[in-house]
């Protein structure tokens, strides 16, 4: 199963947490904001189709994640879990801990926002530039 989930870059993105990855149906962003790669996102945990989600609490489950934005592409590999809330109305974050929260859309990641390619980072920093997160769960 494949999920796709369109945004848009910010000037204020920084992407240098090490912990975390987030996209945001916000549009507005503060430098605090050092895990955001994308803001006016399409979808948030909550727009998430019901067999997505259903997907995503199996623990057994491994999921990819993609971030592709103007011909680059940075992937992501983490788990399911079956106390994911997916309720969120705003915000997806993808950790590399085990922490759990409304946001939370997977745990365990190999990666964090700090490993994001500065070249796409530089361009996210357009707020016309537009990416694509993907989810992908066998």
């Amino acid at each position: 199963m494949k999920f796709e989930i369109e945004f848009f870059g910010h000037e204020n993105i920084r992407s240098n947490h090490q912990k975390t990855i987030e996209i945001t149906k916000e549009s507005n962003l503060t430098p605090r904001g050092d895990c955001i790669v994308g803001v006016n996102a399409k979808s948030s945990c909550a727009d998430l189709p019901a067999s997505l989600k259903s997907k995503l609490k199996n623990p057994d489950v491994k999921i990819k994640f993609s971030i592709r934005v103007d011909g680059e592409s940075f992937i992501i590999e983490g788990k399911g879990h079956p106390d994911l809330i997916l309720s969120h109305s705003e915000d997806i974050v993808i950790r590399k801990s085990d922490f759990i929260c409304p946001r939370t859309l997977g745990i365990q990641c190999d990666k964090a926002s700090d490993l994001l390619p500065r070249s796409m980072v530089k361009k996210l920093q357009n707020p016309k530039t537009l990416g694509i997160f993907t989810i992908i769960v066998d």
